[in-house]
């Protein structure tokens, strides 16, 4: 049996006196595309730095890409994160390099390949994401929408195994929301890497993923095909999905 890309199992996380995570568990197969969806604050980001070992949990286990994670030293992780690529929902750009070098970065660290292998490979990247002929504008100078097709461009130009996007179309039109998600389900296609998926736009999320987790209290407490995530049988996931709550939907407590 092949194991799965990526397996949660009972992991909790607290800051301070406030519990995040209260015993998630979870399972992506090899090649499949995951979304996650909940209320705002609800341990979403959390379980993405989580899987990415940028945190740690208090208690639980985490396996990705066949490899134990928990208990793993920074220095331990690197050659797992070779294989992980990443869309953070704040970007996580570096201000102080170009738009083609945030994008080489996976790729120089990575090694292997000749400096003329990767300029092409970003120029390709940055192409197919709407922003040809930016490679030499610091990112600084760029909109948040423009900073989110580099993050996508930089999480994808390295054929990762897992993927990890973090709100992929937060501030873009509906138009340009398309777009992102036909680049991201053809890069997929092409590579055959697992996905997982955050986004607040639920329908958009739901032609991209052939499954969605709903996160509450730091649970998931549903998961089921993406295609009728509208009608799903548990009440509080169709009322959160058609918008139809008479009031705010609180998570318990001000979780990232």
């Amino acid at each position: 049996m092949t194991a799965p890309a990526l397996r949660l199992h009972d992991v909790h996380k607290r800051y301070g006196r406030r519990d995040v995570l209260t015993g998630v568990t979870l399972e992506l197969a090899p090649g499949g595309r995951l979304g996650l969806i909940g209320p705002a604050a609800s341990g979403k980001t959390v379980i993405c730095k989580l899987v990415c070992g940028l945190e740690a949990p208090d208690r639980g286990t985490i396996d990705v890409l066949g490899e134990a994670i928990v208990g793993k030293r920074e220095a331990e992780l690197g050659g797992l994160r070779q294989r992980i690529g990443m869309l953070f929902q704040s970007y996580a750009l570096f201000d102080f390099l170009s738009v083609a070098e945030n994008v080489a970065f996976p790729l120089e660290q990575r090694g292997g390949l000749p400096a003329e292998a990767i300029a092409a490979r970003v120029a390709e990247r940055l192409r197919s994401v709407g922003l040809a002929g930016s490679e030499h504008q610091r990112t600084a100078e760029l909109s948040g929408g423009m900073k989110k097709r580099v993050g996508i461009a930089r999480a994808t130009v390295a054929d990762a195994e897992l993927v990890i996007y973090d709100e992929p179309t937060a501030g873009l039109d509906p138009v340009t929301t398309q777009k992102i998600y036909d680049l991201l389900a053809a890069d997929q296609a092409r590579t055959g890497a697992s996905v997982l998926a955050v986004s607040s736009d639920v329908m958009a999320l739901a032609r991209f993923v052939d499954e969605i987790a709903f996160v509450y209290r730091g649970q998931v407490i549903y998961r089921g095909p993406a295609r009728t995530i509208a009608d799903a049988p548990e009440p509080i996931v169709r009322q959160f999905v058609r918008g139809e709550l008479a009031g705010p939907l609180d998570d318990g407590g001000g979780a990232p």
